[in-house]
């Protein structure tokens, strides 16, 4: 794993939104007095998800609601890698690279994303986009993907992630799934087993009569 910093620039302060500060006191509700630093996870997702980004104030401002030395925030926040610990665009594009992405296409998913948004790791120059490689994102039978904002794309091919990243920066919003046509998780091409209706449809349910159990006597 690579060394994870903070970025050079920062903003000068931070502050929860009300939403955020209510469902973090939420977070820590779940646990003992003693053990609140325990929702330092929790807590930071929600600040990424106020935010965009983890800052170094909001790394403080947690530490302090947490009741927890800022190093150890700092720790966790640099160790976890859904962690942006810079600003990043509007749309954030995670190019799964692990074995079954990668043998599916996954380095010319990513040559597009370099062409389209510039190196990664880094907020494109008009702020639309950042890219990232990670790893499995468990969507591996609709290899190769990759996870945009909340959401799955999966059975992505150069020219359909390429429509997707254009589409986003006109505006649009491309919809979630498989480019493939397919649904869910079913084999390519549609199922090819368990397709007879008879093994779902109940027709092949038969009663049960069961036994005739003695009546236990009273005491």
């Amino acid at each position: 794993m690579s060394i994870r910093r903070l970025a050079k620039e920062q903003p000068a302060s931070f502050a929860f939104s009300k939403d955020t500060m209510a469902k973090a006191k939420w977070w820590i509700s779940k646990y003992p007095e003693a053990r609140k630093q325990s929702a330092v996870i929790p807590i930071l997702w929600l600040v990424q998800k106020q935010e965009g980004w983890v800052s170094e104030p909001a790394l403080r401002a947690i530490a302090e609601l947490c009741g927890m030395e800022y190093v150890r925030v700092y720790e966790v926040a640099t160790f976890y890698t859904m962690f942006q610990l810079e600003p990043v665009g509007r749309v954030l594009v995670q190019v799964c690279g692990t074995t079954p992405c990668m043998l599916r296409g996954a380095n010319e998913l990513m040559a597009v994303c370099k062409e389209k948004i510039g190196h990664k790791d880094h907020m494109s120059a008009d702020g639309w986009f950042t890219w990232q490689e990670v790893e499995c994102l468990g969507a591996c039978c609709n290899a190769p993907m990759a996870q945009i904002n909340d959401y799955y794309y999966e059975d992505l091919t150069p020219e359909s992630l390429g429509q997707i990243l254009d589409d986003f920066r006109a505006g649009k919003k491309p919809w979630p799934g498989s480019y493939a046509g397919r649904h869910s998780s079913e084999p390519a091409g549609g199922a090819l087993t368990l397709t007879d209706p008879k093994l779902y449809d109940g027709s092949l349910a038969k009663p049960v009569k069961l036994p005739n159990l003695p009546v236990p006597e009273k005491a």
